[in-house]
């Protein structure tokens, strides 16, 4: 460090204390290695000898090049630079391994396969920031281990061993992925400049040939959804030939196009999934009502175990010492007093030099001043704080161990229970709420700790310290002796004997994060120290080097416990020093000529990695070498290592002694010191493939799936091991079977404090046998050790119940998979061997998981290429399939104090969405192999008989509704009023000139044109009188009205009546955006043969500009005329049509799934259609309504243009632009003019919902009630929103809006108007569908909260006139009411066709004027395209009948048929966007069979990839259904029409297309 040439002891002692503060922060973690240097070289820096003529900076520099590390990497002295790159866990070191795994690859090299790499834009790659020197030690792979770099031996190997990159990324694709996404990341972010956005889109659309879609969709902005465009896809336009309209699009199988990136890293997709999956699925089978899960057959020829039943092994009988104490507080009180001077403990700085020694006459005294403190001192005189028995909390850094022992003594004497636990650094300490479930399931009130502890611990702003999440409240008590108080003479701390009542807790973390406390009893603490002592030969007055955590296991039982028993000195070396300096454990062996030292794998291999610099270093006085972890089956090579390393130092082989430990058995087994030239231990190569299944194998055919384990020594002293079943009863197993391991001795734990529940199932276990009758009465302990017992009565471990991981039915271990990970060369990938397996539940079953950190400087490629490859490895050597690889930013995975990788934190953060992987690849193809079988449908072929037979033996009704009847009209007068529109408004100009019909708002509320019947006649002969004049325009030509919303789309509407043509509204395109626009209109325009076209003077004006011209042909735009200004003329004479069945106007919208059609609407289905709404409405001519909706198709623009003219009720007109000016527009309407009817769209509903849902007081204050609202309906040709409808009426409830008012209408292209709520009849009802029939294409009704459960509610009552039925789209005959089918409807006001150029009419019979197939083969009806049910409910309608609802599902063309079952996007969609807060919105299509899932992100970029996952566990889950391709783009991507539906298939076209500049997209292998 900056001290060369600095004697520390010679410094003032302030200084030391400060430097002795800085250490505690950096062992702590609370400063980062970097900020530890600075801080300390300052204070150095007065007393540090100058160098003649070097400045100080360069000198610290040269200083830094010294023995302990530096941060900077250049500075790093070589032990860190041998393992700062790809440093590796070396728990799992092994060459053997790391050569099998090499071989198990190479097998793979043969087969290459082209994975397709995800796609990202650039700007995602950016990692989240790291410190570029981050300390060399930040951690490892689990629990503590630190983490460790392999040979470089390795990468020889490998290098010949595994494929070239080549094969697997193909570079042409990579280089187009770059190019594309490029483009965007430079705008991103300003919410993509309008140049690029324009320039974007111009590149695509060059309409003349006619190929791609006019983007009609999204708006410059990225953030807005709004202005809403509607369009059409290629070739989408009914009527028009094939050949034409796809004339550039090289068609390859299925019509994509041939040069697109996306489609060729989709064929790459379905090429790897070609391949076969492992359990190869049996023959399919049909069943209609129960989609079983495949339930894994057991593999006939997997391995059985053999063996007979084990017999419990006794360990030797504990001996009797005659000078053992009664208790261990006894043995203190011997030593405190006899032997004062003898050292107990030497504690040591960061630096690895002695900090302080404690000797057993100090540490005796303080801990009885301690102990009477507590009893007497911490109250008022009369009260006790604590009583025996008492739970108190020990906070003590792992650098002081000093103080630590002194407390812990200090609560035995006081007959308080110690309860240690890790020093809190933060109030969002990993797994710190689960700390504060223990100290609360403890009742521990009081914390004791050090005082430089209690400065360091996070305080509020006024100084008290801060309260931890989950943590019950604490008192702080701090024990340096200075606080403490001398008892008096008389006082002695009561010693009673070793009795059961329990002595400390030490906790322990399962493997889903909660922490439990286990106690252990005085007598177990004392017999455990008795049994350790015999099994370790301890011996008085030996020395111990002790590198591991003194709070808690073998660091607690050695270190503490039996080193007092023995009057052991103890030479404690704390993490912090490892990290500095790893051969510091070795350097106190040969200085102290230690007999015994306490170490886990990774300090072997630490020590190997620096030991070049300590050659002198004698290890020949050791007698005994605990590993801890030795129970890691992957120590083996490390002890093997290691001695290779240290026997030319003086090791001997016999003194490396494993061992195996549980926090509920405490130690289990250890390997007795052995005696010189004794044979050495056992070894036992298992086969992988066996221990899945639970058996022992010896590996004999294949070398790259063997397990080697050592032993672990016989059991202890005065014990009985039995090895037991490790799910379900405990039976015995059998002795060639893998088990649990369970202990039955007097020195194990005794309970879960607090917990009396769990308890029993682990300390009270009586094993039985396979005859179910337990083997005796004594209860056994289980360790959640895997092991078994070999020859020679050997113990051997293979695993912790912690690590399991149960997939279709086999047991694999998150240690070897671990070990199989890393053993594929990770140098450039993983940073510092930081791998996390885990498995989570998905689709009923167990899923892998393994997150690693990804170094910073990995490229993608890198990245990508270790990820498939340990794919390969793990699913080679351990026969099973990982579903999820993520890889995380270095540094950013949640860690245990003593730096070790956090399981099950990490698993959290992966569930919720909250890891932020830099890359992630999942596969569940390859390893979901539990999927119902897919439905085969049943041939079509079946006669009417036995299907009508069916319904009749089923009792189930014919699935058909009706409205109430239309009536006949009597009076004359009224006939010729009604037969035609343009009729209607000049009798009304005539009788009524002065009532108003129309008044239109603008954003402000204020109504800025009004029409009355007389200004709207006089308006619409000027306009007929032009259309005649200037547009020379014939009976029956078409003419397109281009107008924003508002009276003279009305006005000029009519004037086509008066002038004998028809009129087509087409939406006016928008002006920021025509590029994208533009291309509908003029598509609208050259579809419908359009003789003229009537506009305003502005967007007349637009229509003939440069930037038109840029985006379509503007010298072929037929007559255009402007309205604005037209001379007062009147037309000879109006028009009046000869039949009624003659064409009134053409209607042309753009479906969901992108189709443009245009529909023919006669002039004798207009006036049924008015008179059907104004009987189901009530309207008549002193009623008003209120109308905010686009009124360019369907029924919108019936409601905004025909129904007043026809009712002559008065119509408020909101065009819904104007809401983006003030949101509250609508509602104050509908309150000021106390209107009783609305209408309004979804993206209405949604804007109010959204944007004023957290205003409503604002608008009470405002005085906008909503009380007068009868009905407001909301005008779609979808399923109804239900969620959206209900949180509208809850949020508006407070307005006075009645839950009653909200109802949904439901129109298609062959009927504008089916449904529509009206004001009487019953109130719309809800029903719950099975989810899982409905893809049978059944409905089966469910209670609410079922599972699987679909709410759907009706589609608003069915007008007067029509008749619905519900047919099989197949074979077009009709079904019962519990079958899901097409519904057909038959009404006088259904339109007469499609408007086709060329007269397609197989099309037009089939859609328009089709009959049933048996049945009543009579009445035509039109198919609406739209599946849906009859179902008959409980309410009565206005005759007094039970009433009929239709419940509308979805549109057929957009139904996915996946599996052979039928599924409905929208349910999809809910489910993703339910799985995470940042998905905006999502949509699905499907492609070559493959579901693809958009979701637009409205989190930050670094959230994308969270998404991959939760989108396709949800699918999994919810749908039985694998998602393909995940892409996650921007907000306000996925296009949405005027009436707020999603636009899939143009979304499928623009991402063939390679268009949506997406943040990223995954393919799912």
């Amino acid at each position: 460090m900056a001290d060369r040439g600095v004697d520390l002891s010679e410094l003032p002692k302030e200084i030391r204390e400060q430097l002795a503060e800085l250490d505690l922060e950096l062992s702590e973690g609370d400063i980062t290695q970097k900020g530890y240097e600075k801080k300390r070289a300052k204070l150095l820096a007065p007393y540090i000898p100058q160098t003649a003529g070097v400045e100080p900076s360069l000198q610290t520099d040269q200083r830094n090049q010294g023995p302990s590390a530096g941060p900077q990497p250049t500075a790093a002295p070589r032990h860190h630079r041998s393992r700062a790159g790809g440093a590796r866990d070396d728990r799992y070191r092994s060459d053997i391994h790391t050569e099998a795994v090499q071989a198990a690859l190479a097998k793979h090299k043969e087969q290459k396969m082209a994975l397709p790499m995800p796609t990202k834009r650039r700007s995602t790659l950016a990692q989240s920031p790291i410190d570029p020197c981050t300390p060399p030690d930040t951690s490892s792979a689990s629990e503590d281990e630190g983490s460790l770099r392999r040979r470089a031996a390795l990468t020889a190997a490998l290098s010949q061993g595994l494929q070239t990159s080549d094969c697997w990324i193909n570079h042409s694709l990579q280089g187009s992925s770059t190019s594309s996404s490029a483009s965007s990341t430079l705008s991103h972010g300003e919410g993509r400049s309008q140049g690029a956005a324009l320039a974007d889109v111009l590149a695509h659309t060059r309409l003349e040939s006619g190929n791609v879609p006019p983007d009609v969709t999204s708006s410059s902005s990225a953030q807005e959804r709004t202005p809403r465009f509607d369009l059409p896809p290629p070739a989408a336009v009914r009527g028009m030939t094939r050949g034409q309209s796809r004339a550039s699009i090289m068609d390859t199988a299925d019509g994509v196009p041939v040069s697109s990136r996306v489609s060729t890293k989709i064929q790459q997709l379905l090429n790897t999934l070609k391949r076969p999956k492992r359990p190869p699925l049996k023959e399919f089978f049909v069943d209609d009502f129960e989609e079983i899960v495949e339930v894994p057959q057991p593999d006939p020829n997997q391995p059985k175990p053999e063996g007979r039943q084990i017999i419990p092994v006794k360990g030797e009988p504990l001996g009797v010492v005659s000078n053992w104490p009664p208790a261990l507080q006894a043995a203190l009180q011997r030593w405190g007093t006899t032997q004062a001077k003898s050292l107990a403990l030497t504690a040591l700085d960061v630096t690895g030099k002695p900090l302080y020694t404690l000797s057993y006459g100090k540490l005796w005294s303080r801990a009885v001043k301690l102990a009477y403190t507590l009893l007497n001192k911490l109250g008022t005189k009369n009260e006790q704080v604590l009583k025996p028995g008492d739970r108190v909390a020990l906070v003590y850094p792992n650098s002081d161990p000093g103080m630590f022992l002194v407390a812990f003594y200090g609560c035995l004497l006081a007959e308080v229970l110690p309860v240690p636990i890790e020093v809190p650094l933060s109030r969002k300490d990993t797994g710190g709420q689960q700390i504060g479930f223990l100290l609360g399931s403890c009742g521990v009130s009081l914390a004791l700790t050090s005082e430089v502890c209690l400065k360091g611990l996070p305080k509020t702003p006024n100084g008290e310290i801060v309260q931890f999440k989950g943590w019950p409240r604490l008192k702080w008590v701090v024990t340096d002796s200075k606080y403490l108080t001398k008892p008096s003479k008389d006082w002695q701390p009561h010693i009673p004997t070793a009795n059961t009542d329990p002595a400390y807790i030490e906790y322990k973390a399962t493997k889903e994060g909660s922490v439990m406390g286990v106690a252990v009893s005085k007598l177990a603490m004392l017999t455990h120290c008795q049994a350790l002592t015999q099994a370790c030969n301890y011996t008085e007055g030996e020395t111990l080097v002790n590198v591991l955590d003194f709070k808690k296991d073998m660091g607690l039982w050695h270190g503490v416990l039996t080193s007092v028993m023995n009057r052991i000195h103890t030479v404690s070396v704390p993490y912090a020093v490892m990290k500095a300096c790893p051969m510091s454990w070795v350097q106190r062996v040969h200085m102290h000529k230690a007999r015994v030292a306490l170490v886990k794998c990774r300090d072997l291999h630490w020590a190997m990695m620096a030991h070049r610099d300590q050659r002198d270093a004698s290890l020949a006085s050791l007698r005994m070498l605990i590993v801890a972890d030795g129970a890691n089956p992957w120590s083996v090579s490390s002890c093997d290592a290691f001695l290779n390393v240290f026997q030319t130092q003086g090791l001997k082989p016999e003194v490396i002694c494993p061992c195996a430990s549980s926090p509920e058995a405490l130690t289990v087994a250890i390997r007795r010191p052995g005696i010189p030239g004794a044979p050495l231990p056992a070894r036992a190569i298992l086969s992988m493939g066996g221990l899945s299944y639970g058996v022992i194998r010896v590996n004999t055919e294949d070398k790259n799936s063997a397990l080697t384990v050592q032993d672990v020594g016989h059991v202890m002293p005065g014990a009985l091991m039995c090895i037991v079943k490790p799910d379900g009863p405990p039976q015995l197993c059998k002795t060639d079977e893998i088990g649990e391991i369970c202990v039955n001795s007097r020195a194990g734990g005794t309970l879960y404090y607090g917990l009396p529940g769990v308890t029993k199932n682990t300390f009270e276990v009586i094993p039985v046998n396979s005859n179910g009758a337990p083997i005796g009465e004594i209860p056994f302990v289980r360790s959640g050790l895997l092991g078994f017992v070999g020859p020679g009565s050997l113990v051997f471990v293979v695993g912790r119940i912690e690590g399991l991981l149960m997939v279709s039915g086999r047991r694999h271990n998150a240690d070897d998979l671990v070990a199989t990970a890393l053993a594929v060369e990770p140098v450039k990938t993983v940073y510092r061997g930081r791998i996390v397996v885990f498995s989570v539940t998905v689709f009923y079953d167990e899923r892998i998981v393994v997150v690693a950190e990804q170094r910073p400087d990995a490229s993608e490629e890198d990245s990508f290429q270790w990820m498939s490859r340990v794919l390969q490895a793990i699913d080679s050597i351990h026969q099973v399939g990982l579903y999820c690889l993520a890889l995380v930013p270095a540094n950013t995975l949640p860690k245990t104090p003593l730096g070790g990788l956090h399981v099950s934190e990490t698993k959290q953060h992966f569930l919720e969405g909250t890891l932020h992987p830099c890359n992630i690849l999942m596969c569940p193809h390859s390893c979901v192999t539990n999927l119902p079988k897919p439905r085969q449908k049943q041939p079509v072929g079946v006669g009417p008989a036995s299907i009508m037979l069916g319904n009749l033996v089923a009792g189930k009704r014919v699935a058909q509704a009706a409205g109430r009847d239309l009536g006949l009209i009597e009076d004359q007068d009224l006939v010729r009023k009604h037969q035609y529109l343009s009729e209607a408004l000049q009798w009304r100009a005539h009788t009524d000139p002065d009532h108003i019909l129309f008044v239109l708002l603008n954003a402000k509320g204020a109504a800025i044109a009004t029409a009355t019947c007389i200004q709207l006649h006089k308006r619409a002969e000027k306009i007929a009188a032009a259309l005649t004049e200037k547009g020379s325009i014939n009976t029956g030509d078409n003419v397109v009205l281009l107008y924003p919303p508002g009276l003279d789309l009305i006005a000029s509407f009519y004037g086509c009546l008066y002038a004998g043509c028809i009129p087509v509204t087409v939406r006016p395109p928008h002006p920021q955006n025509l590029a994208a626009t533009l291309p509908t209109v003029r598509m609208i325009i050259d579809v419908s043969k359009a003789a003229c076209i009537l506009t305003t003077q502005t967007l007349m004006k637009m229509l003939r500009s440069k930037e038109a011209a840029a985006a379509v042909n503007t010298k072929t735009w037929p007559t255009i005329i402007d309205t604005d200004d037209l001379p007062r003329r009147r037309p000879p004479q109006v028009y009046k049509p000869p039949t009624a069945e003659m064409m009134a106007y053409l209607d042309f919208s753009v479906s969901t799934t992108g189709m443009l059609t245009g529909v023919k609407i006669s002039h004798a289905a207009v006036s049924a259609l008015c008179r059907s709404i104004k009987l189901q409405c009530e309207l008549y001519s002193s009623r008003q309504i209120a109308i905010c909706l686009d009124p360019y198709c369907g029924l919108g623009f019936v409601l905004w243009c025909l129904c007043s003219v026809y009712s002559g009720h008065q119509s408020i007109l909101i065009p819904p632009l104007e809401l983006e000016g003030n949101l509250a527009l609508w509602l104050s309407t509908l309150s000021q003019y106390r209107v009783r009817d609305t209408f309004c769209s979804y993206s209405v509903m949604e804007m109010c919902t959204k944007g004023l849902g957290n205003q409503t007081e604002a608008l009470k204050a405002r005085g906008v009630n909503l009380s007068c609202v009868r009905s407001c309906v909301v005008v779609a040709e979808e399923r109804p929103r239900l969620v959206l409808t209900q949180s509208f009426s809850k949020l508006f409830k407070d307005l006075g809006l009645s839950p009653r008012a909200v109802s949904t209408s439901f129109g298609s292209r062959v009927n504008l108007a089916i449904c529509l709520q009206g004001t009487t009849g019953p109130d719309p009802s809800t029903v719950y569908v099975d989810m899982k029939s409905l893809r049978h294409d059944r409905v089966r009704l469910v209670e609410r909260g079922a599972p699987q459960s679909l709410p759907l509610t009706e589609s608003g009552k069915i007008l007067p006139g029509v008749r619905v039925i519900i047919v099989n789209p197949e074979t077009r005959g009709p079904l019962g009411d519990s079958h899901l089918g097409e519904v057909w409807v038959n009404s006088p006001h259904s339109a007469s066709g499609y408007y086709t150029i060329y007269g397609d009419d197989s099309l037009q019979a089939d859609h328009f004027n089709t009959r049933l197939s048996f049945g009543d083969t009579h009445t035509l009806w039109a198919r609406t395209g739209y599946l849906g049910f009859v179902k008959r409910t409980e309410l009565l309608d206005a005759s007094g009948d039970r009433h009929d609802a239709l419940f509308v599902v979805g549109s057929l063309d957009e139904t996915l048929e996946l599996r052979g079952l039928r599924y409905h996007p929208i349910d999809i969609e809910t489910s993703v966007s339910r799985t995470h807060r940042s998905i905006a919105e999502s949509a699905v299509f499907t492609w070559t069979n493959l579901l693809v899932v958009v979701v637009e992100l409205c989190g930050s970029e670094q959230e994308a990839l969270d998404l991959v996952p939760l989108v396709t566990d949800v699918v999994l889950d919810e749908h039985h259904l694998i998602v393909g391709v995940v892409v996650v783009v921007d907000p306000g991507v996925i296009p949405i029409n005027s009436r707020g539906e999603k636009q899939r298939m143009h979304l499928r076209d623009s991402f063939l297309a390679d268009q949506l500049d997406p943040i990223y997209v995954a393919y799912n292998m």
